[in-house]
């Protein structure tokens, strides 16, 4: 991979992705919905690899909305099977790699309980893991997350008052975990999708025709040579 046209002392901190287009690229290939699923495994574990090269701390996927309970019941019952059996089979190669595993969104009745054994277990496994944090937007929403946020802090008696963006960013899900630098959003859609509402605020946005099973590193860095070309003024001016 070519990656001399990448500045190194320009690199995001922190990425997160979109992961769209399973559905459309299974499709394509005459397949089931799920199988375009079962696909995007090499395009994440790959992306995963691009970041531990390129040297990113912080990588944020989404995984599974709070809208996407919508979806037919069998293809959600797959994804919590699809996504139990990624983390039993995945675990230790991400946790010798010195990969961080977290989930971000609510751990409510709606997930198999099984499933939520199977997140604690990946992040007690490799909680002192700091080489790269991958943190799966699960069962997650931008807006369900400001509201957990803004009910944490009513439960604990803030006067109006005092609340105010610091008061709301740390009672988010992550409040440790830097706004991403950058976003990716695959597949040719132009939206944000519910996706780290409060975060995203000066988050450089690039949007790839790329179908997810189709990404690979080169994408990525693809994305990262295109945010070095970006002018970052966080509502300033220019000197």
């Amino acid at each position: 991979m070519d990656l001399d046209s990448i500045d190194g002392s320009r690199l995001p901190v922190h990425v997160g992705c979109v992961m769209d287009g399973n559905g459309r690229w299974a499709r394509k290939q005459g397949l089931p919905r799920t199988e375009g699923h079962s696909a995007g495994e090499e395009a994440l574990f790959d992306a995963v690899e691009g970041m531990l090269e390129l040297g990113i701390r912080w990588f944020t996927v989404y995984a599974f909305s709070t809208e996407n309970w919508r979806r037919p019941p069998d293809e959600v019952r797959f994804l919590m099977n699809f996504n139990q059996d990624l983390l039993i089979r995945r675990r230790d190669e991400l946790n010798g790699k010195g990969v961080r595993i977290r989930f971000a969104g609510r751990r409510d009745w709606r997930v198999p309980r099984r499933l939520l054994r199977r997140i604690q277990e990946s992040e007690a496994l490799t909680e002192d893991n700091r080489r790269l944090t991958l943190t799966m937007a699960f069962n997650y929403g931008g807006r369900a997350e400001i509201v957990d946020a803004v009910r944490a802090l009513a439960a604990s008696g803030v006067a109006a008052s005092r609340v105010d963006e610091r008061a709301i960013r740390s009672h988010l899900y992550y409040p440790d975990a830097p706004d991403p630098d950058l976003v990716i959003r695959t597949s040719g859609e132009f939206r944000i999708s519910n996706f780290l509402l409060w975060q995203l605020a000066y988050s450089e946005l690039v949007f790839s025709d790329v179908l997810w099973p189709d990404f690979r590193r080169q994408h990525l860095f693809e994305a990262v040579r295109e945010f070095q070309r970006r002018d970052r003024r966080y509502g300033g001016v220019e000197a």
